[in-house]
């Protein structure tokens, strides 16, 4: 047996996996995210602690005997989140989450310290990344930086919990601006630019190894044996890669979750930052990725739901019973800033197109194009700096949607491919990567690509006519730039 756990921005999510890779079952605990000001998006810790241990304590309430034959644990989880721990391993503040947007000003200046970042890190400095949070908790917050004595990632913060190990892996090391992404290790340069040492990171690890073992009062209160091993893991994108088997160079897939994703796996280090792609270590041995990144996807849809007093299910069946036409509405995703191509943290979501005659209905389209939309764009940065991108896999919640599978086939104008089981995830690949950390497989014995369970191929006239929709979209964001920096 494997578990694994993927700490996410709105919940944790834990599966068990038996020995031929089927899941026995899965437990999910959900996590509120705190906006106490505008940019803002920070987490309490001690939740993520929580809310895990909740999770397997529920599974285990279920499956006592499974769980008791657990050989390997792997960790999967938000990337990018900035958890400042004092001289006992305390955190200090809330942590501060990917998707927070106050630190614009600090990436101009972590550039400025060390004009080579963008060779050593192959990546623009981006508000969301870790290392300009910790600039502007030095400028804003000196006694909480002073205190500081380790950052750890989120997932992270979850294995000192569990096994007392300060350590990370390379695909989450690589986007807090501190690795070394070509080299796969930590740039002394990097962290002196941020004004931090060495002995501030966690001791590095690929995905598919061993970091520790947990401590017995955890081992005990889970009904896991004391010797399971607890694998490095991956960055959600990465243990979602490994989870579908998207480990060779050309694979893709495009993750429809809280944000948005398409990535496709490298055989080497291939950066392109001058279009904010992402270059970042894989979770396996020797191997790296690009990825185009939005930061509201499936989260889209969730504030519209909100908004509109309707649950998703019900907003998506209106949407797509209504008029097939595609209309004129416009809708820009940016509701927490955007990273592929624009690298804005003030960009807004912005409707274009209102009429007295536009309904529930006509604004769920208009979201679901925009998100499209915005993917579109991701996946031309990807194409115009040389990309080979081969078969596309869906994952995540939106995955579920086949109406959006549509829209999204036709935006790309490419073929989408389900995999069953699909909306696992992050969590699915973790207890892959458990697996290999305990028996030493060969990757591609394990990390294999699941069944499909539908292609969805784009509808060429619907294409055609996104095409040009796709035109008037990408022509919007210079159009409102000037306003959002005024």
């Amino acid at each position: 047996m494997f578990l694994g756990i993927d700490l996410g921005t709105s919940g944790v999510k834990v599966v068990l996996v038996d020995g031929d890779q089927r899941v026995v079952d899965q437990e999910a605990v959900p996590l509120a995210v705190s906006r106490p000001h505008p940019l803002w998006s920070e987490q309490d810790p001690e939740e993520w602690w929580h809310a895990t241990d909740q999770a397997v304590v529920a599974l285990k309430a279920r499956h006592a005997q499974a769980l008791s034959g657990v050989r390997g644990i792997g960790l999967s989880g938000q990337m990018h989140g900035a958890t400042l721990l004092d001289d006992a391993d305390r955190p200090i503040r809330p942590a501060i989450l990917w998707n927070d947007g106050r630190a614009a000003a600090e990436c101009a200046e972590l550039e400025r310290r060390e004009p080579r970042s963008r060779a050593i890190t192959g990546n623009l400095a981006m508000p969301g990344f870790t290392a300009p949070k910790l600039l502007w908790v030095a400028a804003h917050e000196p006694d909480a930086f002073a205190r500081t004595r380790r950052v750890l990632l989120p997932k992270d913060y979850l294995r000192l919990r569990m096994t007392g190990a300060a350590a990370s892996e390379m695909s989450d090391a690589a986007g807090t601006l501190w690795l070394d992404v070509g080299a796969r290790r930590w740039s002394e340069a990097m962290l002196a630019a941020t004004g931090l040492k060495p002995s501030a990171m966690p001791e590095l690890f690929e995905g598919s190894q061993a970091t520790g073992t947990l401590r017995p009062e955890v081992a005990a209160a889970w009904g896991v044996p004391a010797d399971a091993v607890v694998a490095g893991g991956a960055g959600d994108n990465a243990a979602g890669a490994a989870g579908v088997g998207v480990i060779r160079p050309g694979d893709a897939f495009l993750s429809l979750g809280t944000s948005g994703v398409l990535f496709v796996a490298d055989a080497g280090f291939a950066p392109n930052p001058a279009e904010a792609v992402h270059a970042f270590c894989h979770c396996l041995p020797g191997t790296w990725h690009r990825m185009s990144v939005i930061l509201s996807a499936a989260s889209a849809l969730s504030w519209l739901a909100r908004l509109l007093g309707g649950t998703e299910p019900e907003l998506l069946a209106e949407a797509e019973a209504a008029d097939p036409d595609i209309g004129d509405l416009l809708f820009l995703p940016y509701l927490s800033g955007e990273r592929t191509p624009h690298n804005d943290p003030t960009a807004t979501g912005v409707f274009l197109g209102l009429t007295h005659a536009t309904g529930r209905p006509q604004l769920v389209r208009a979201l679901l194009e925009g998100v499209a939309f915005a993917f579109a764009d991701g996946q031309a940065a990807l194409t115009d700096a040389g990309t080979e991108i081969g078969e596309v896999s869906v994952i995540g919640g939106g995955a579920r949607s086949p109406f959006w599978g549509r829209i999204l086939a036709a935006a790309l104008n490419r073929p989408l491919h389900y995999p069953a089981g699909g909306e696992l995830g992050p969590a699915f690949g973790a207890a892959r990567l458990g697996r290999l950390a305990a028996t030493g497989e060969a990757p591609e014995a394990v990390c294999t690509r699941p069944q499909t369970a539908r292609v969805v191929e784009p509808d060429a006239t619907l294409a055609e006519r996104y095409a040009e929709k796709h035109r008037r979209f990408r022509a919007l964001y210079p159009m409102l730039k000037p306003a959002w920096r005024g």
